[in-house]
């Protein structure tokens, strides 16, 4: 059976196996039907050519328009198709606030309508231009129309934590470039490593944004400084080749590792106490209500007493 590779400095080294999946780098996160963009720009490719051979200025102008506009379309499709699969690669997300998709299939019949019109056969173009848009919207799909995980939380402490993640992926975009200049795959691995470990703490105070004044040190200040640590050492390993500042600085990256491990762990059970008491809270109000009895008497007579009794509804009740 196939195995895949991993060791020590592999990305998702030394993550459970139970536990979640990193989230993906903003520039890893790709849509399957992104790459489709450009062969329709370039389908649209003898408006262009063609342009200039035509006599009249009127159709010459029509035929340009016509790949101008389907080229920005294809822009804001691709635009809206990064923006769908940000969406998607989160738990908790908010929905594009410009449906890019949808206006760039309106583009799309628009430039094919403009480029194929002719004097005389205006319904056909416009016949042409709503079929293009009907298919660009069976090709690409609509846009994410509604939010994602965001029942019960603070929009405003929402708005608060994505900026401070936002800022904190470009800490982090800093330091996996700074390493790049090293040319050694296994500082890239391990740096890959610790970037792994920071974003699952990105998730944790992304579907938690009341969580977000325990980690701002560590979205902020940590990063920024580890940063700046990471460009003096690439400075001085990149002349020295200085053993000991290696150690030094992978040291480094393991303490801050254990730091924002600790602070994801903190979150997970916070959240897990919040959710015990929340569970606790409702089996009482449900043994007072006589919906289900007390914990201790479902323990003790679990073995005698079937289903049916142990959560009989009361004849007061059922009247209401």
């Amino acid at each position: 059976m196939a195995k895949r590779f991993g060791g020590k400095y592999s990305p998702n080294a030394g993550r459970a196996d139970n536990a979640p999946p990193a989230r993906p780098a903003p520039g890893e996160v790709r849509h399957p039907h992104e790459g489709r963009t450009k062969w329709i720009t370039f389908m649209a490719s003898p408006f262009l050519l063609t342009a200039f051979f035509q006599g009249d200025p009127v159709v010459m102008a029509t035929s340009l328009a016509g790949f101008g506009i389907t080229a920005g379309a294809m822009w804001m499709t691709r635009e809206g198709l990064q923006a769908e699969a940000a969406y998607d690669a989160r738990r908790v997300a908010r929905r594009p606030a410009i449906p890019r998709k949808l206006f760039g299939g309106v583009l799309t019949g628009l430039g094919l309508a403009v480029g194929s019109a002719e004097p005389g056969a205006l319904g056909g173009a416009l016949a042409i231009g709503f079929t293009g848009s009907i298919l660009h919207w069976l090709t690409f799909g609509p846009d994410p129309m509604s939010d994602k995980g965001m029942e019960g939380v603070d929009s405003f402490q929402q708005d608060r934590a994505a900026r401070m993640v936002e800022e904190a992926e470009k800490h982090l975009a800093g330091i996996t470039d700074a390493i790049k200049r090293v040319g050694d795959r296994r500082l890239e691995a391990r740096v890959g490593m610790f970037a792994a470990t920071a974003r699952h703490l990105f998730d944790g105070v992304e579907q938690n944004p009341g969580a977000l004044a325990a980690a701002r040190r560590y979205l902020g200040v940590y990063l920024i400084g580890a940063r700046d640590a990471t460009v003096k050492f690439v400075d001085l390993y990149s002349r020295t080749r200085d053993e000991g500042a290696r150690a030094q600085y992978e040291a480094l990256l393991g303490d801050l590792e254990a730091g924002f491990q600790a602070v994801t762990q903190r979150l997970h059970q916070g959240g897990r106490t919040d959710m015990d008491i929340e569970i606790q809270v409702l089996r009482d109000r449900l043994a007072r209500e006589g919906v289900r009895p007390p914990e201790g008497a479902l323990l003790e007579d679990r073995s005698e007493q079937t289903a049916d009794e142990l959560f009989r509804i009361p004849e007061n009740l059922r009247r209401r």
